[in-house]
């Protein structure tokens, strides 16, 4: 997704107060997006930390404010200047992470992304988008660009299936249809998931969703997603990110307190940071039981299994 964010912010960039910060990174990919901002477009090396402050005190200034690095460089180097001089100042800076999940599969846990967002919605004002498809780019750009407060942008690959129709951006949609429970994927994975799914007969087919913005109290799930959920009386839960503070925790507690208290959840997660051997996203995914076969084995046990009563 990094060609296609890079054209997105040429684009909108063309506003004179729009203002981008890297930490030395973007090479062979950021070019064109340099050479359209020149001064506006500032390499502020190997020092995250600063780099955070520096776009504070940019976005103090009224400038719209963009910063980018590989995911955890963003969110773990810099968090402490993330939370005291961006999020508890309310200031609009829009924090982008190339790599999310485990991206960066063979540079081992120090270059993996899977405590991300969990770890930034701990922050007050913080919302973060997840493109499923690199063709969401354009429309989440420029929802990052309207929300009023400190957003994360979190950049992974688009797998969809060879073509495959993908539909219009929107936070929450849903894939593929059918007879069998309810999937919710979070970002690019779901796109992992839509080849498997429509293998499958109606009677088989999982229902599956994706979810591109969180948390869920700026983006609750829509009605349609609730009332299968209910009907089904179980779903699977899948994201590139540890169980403490991914949407599992969020989404469960929102279906307590909204009287859908029963529902037998199972959570596909990243398992671990440490493995005995690393290799591609792929491999990792499978390591953590987040590939596609994966999640197969669990829709045939929960179709095997009584839905909760």
């Amino acid at each position: 997704m990094r060609t296609q964010f890079c054209d997105a912010l040429v684009a909108y960039a063309r506003k004179p107060d729009v203002v981008f910060l890297t930490g030395d990174l973007g090479f062979m990919a950021l070019e064109p997006l340099r050479e359209a901002m020149q001064e506006r477009f500032i390499n502020a090396g190997v020092a995250e930390q600063n780099m955070m402050s520096v776009a504070a005190g940019l976005a103090k200034q009224q400038l719209d404010v963009w910063v980018y690095s590989i995911a955890p460089f963003c969110y773990a180097r810099g968090f402490e200047q993330i939370r005291n001089d961006i999020a508890f100042h309310k200031l609009p800076v829009k924090i982008v992470g190339n790599g999310g999940g485990y991206g960066y599969g063979v540079m081992g846990p120090t270059h993996h992304a899977i405590e991300d967002y969990g770890i930034l919605l701990t922050l007050p004002n913080m919302k973060a988008f997840v493109p499923v498809f690199d063709q969401d780019i354009d429309a989440v750009v420029a929802r990052a660009a309207s929300h009023s407060g400190p957003g994360y942008l979190r950049l992974g690959r688009g797998e969809p299936p060879a073509g495959w129709n993908i539909p219009a951006y929107a936070p929450w949609r849903q894939l593929t249809r059918g007879q069998g429970p309810v999937v919710i994927a979070v970002g690019p994975l779901a796109g992992s998931f839509i080849g498997p799914c429509e293998a499958r007969d109606d009677t088989r087919r999982p229902n599956l969703w994706a979810v591109s913005e969180l948390p869920l109290a700026s983006n609750p799930p829509p009605g349609d997603l609730l009332r299968q959920i209910e009907a089904a009386g179980h779903l699977v839960i899948a994201e590139e990110h540890v169980r403490q503070g991914g949407l599992g925790s969020d989404l469960a507690l929102f279906l307590m307190e909204n009287g859908l208290g029963g529902i037998r959840i199972r959570h596909l997660c990243a398992t671990a940071h440490h493995f005995s051997r690393y290799g591609s996203q792929t491999y990792m995914r499978r390591e953590a039981g987040l590939d596609p076969d994966s999640l197969m084995r669990i829709v045939d046990d929960l179709q095997r299994t009584p839905a909760a009563e």
